[in-house]
């Protein structure tokens, strides 16, 4: 009989790892002075992240060193499983496969649209660049447009080709910095939908610096708040809205005040304006020492509701006309201070003492951490990841 030779069948196919981005305690410093202090996340593949916060608190310093523009000091940042960036190693960018969307654009004035967009696959051979560089300008509606020059083009069009140009290459992560700085704010909204709605149906995996909460919301699956070099809180923006995990986040994130109150049982905080009843169970209330515990509780405007007929009364400070609704600062008689968000026909005079209620659907408190004065932010916060006094849902 003839021999047969044993044949090892060829290995499968492995599957792409769905963590494409994950941060292990990354640092990075400009000499002694720290940018980024500690930073650990993960993104998944098709998600797009958003790192949002105030000037000035390491959010483009963090980005920089994502790409591999900077390096590390501590830590580790890995792309698909791989180590890109350790203290003494740093991949470059080019190696990286990262796509990057610029304030300014940086579109080349002397090359059409297509060959903007078709810049950075001129290892393909003609065919194949042309076929991929005709299929993103259709996913980002530029297709009639191949033939024109950066300068006829409107801003939110040019933004559109260099989103184009960097996904072309299919990046294995795609970075975006302040990419709508330079836009109206109408156009701004409407853009970040469409960016979104773009990078969904190329299944790209995204993140976007940006300091205006409008853009994160309208864009991005997940939402680090940054403050100090430090991610306070990695999170939807439901989540960071509703169930801030820090008053830094509480104050950054929508509008509000911080009003003292006082932990009474499991689910109740007595506050100047009345007794807010949680639908859970609120931390610390298992302590023998949980009563009366000193707080500072969430307030948001629409908590705040116009009753004539409620005995609790607060002076109108200021009002902000907003076209179907005022935004009322009002004073308590303690001196606090409380935003209310009203239908505008209830239009009051300044100085006018108007009835208010309090309706509450998520009670949101932090253990008091100053003597600030009523209805104002504490002058500090605790650390970042500190356990809060929240009905939050667990994730």
């Amino acid at each position: 009989m003839p021999l047969t030779t044993m044949v090892d069948p060829p290995p499968l196919p492995q599957p792409m790892p769905v963590v494409v981005l994950e941060l292990r305690g990354v640092s990075q410093a400009y000499g002694k002075r720290v940018a980024v202090h500690g930073v650990s996340l993960k993104l998944r593949r098709g998600d797009i992240g958003c790192l949002l916060g105030p000037s000035g608190c390491g959010k483009t310093s963090l980005l920089r060193t994502i790409a591999g523009f900077e390096p590390v000091v501590e830590g580790e940042v890995r792309l698909n499983g791989e180590i890109a960036s350790r203290p003494g190693m740093t991949r470059s960018p080019e190696v990286r496969r990262i796509g990057m969307v610029f304030q300014d654009y940086a579109l080349f004035p002397h090359l059409d649209v297509a060959g903007n967009v078709g810049f950075g696959l001129r290892a393909l051979a003609r065919t194949a660049r042309e076929a991929r560089v005709a299929e993103i300008l259709r996913v980002v509606g530029l297709h009639d447009a191949a033939s024109r020059f950066p300068h006829e083009l409107s801003g939110g069009q040019q933004q559109r080709v260099a989103l184009a140009r960097a996904l072309a290459p299919r990046p294995a992560l795609l970075l975006l910095d302040e990419p709508f700085s330079n836009l109206d704010v109408d156009l701004r909204e409407r853009l970040g939908q469409e960016v979104r709605a773009i990078l969904k149906a190329e299944n790209a995996t995204a993140i976007l610096v940006t300091h205006n909460q409008h853009e994160a919301f309208a864009m991005a699956d997940a939402i680090g708040i940054m403050h100090d070099g430090r991610i306070e809180q990695w999170d939807s923006a439901y989540n960071l809205y509703h169930w801030p995990a820090t008053p830094f986040v509480a104050d950054f994130v929508g509008e509000g005040v911080l009003l003292p109150g006082e932990l009474h049982g499991p689910r109740s905080i007595e506050v100047e304006v009345g007794t807010l009843e949680s639908r859970r169970t609120l931390p610390y209330a298992g302590d023998a020492d949980a009563s009366r515990v000193p707080v500072d509780v969430l307030i948001r405007p629409d908590d705040i509701i116009h009753d004539d007929a409620s005995p609790v009364r607060a002076r109108v400070l200021h009002k902000a006309f907003r076209g179907a609704q005022i935004l009322y600062t009002l004073r308590l008689d303690s001196g606090g201070r409380l935003l209310s968000l009203v239908p505008s026909h209830h239009d009051h005079a300044l100085g006018e003492r108007i009835g208010i209620r309090v309706e509450i659907d998520h009670v949101v408190a932090f253990p008091r951490r100053s003597t600030a004065p009523a209805g104002q932010a504490a002058d500090s916060a605790p650390p970042a990841g500190q356990a809060v006094m929240s009905s939050a849902p667990s994730n």
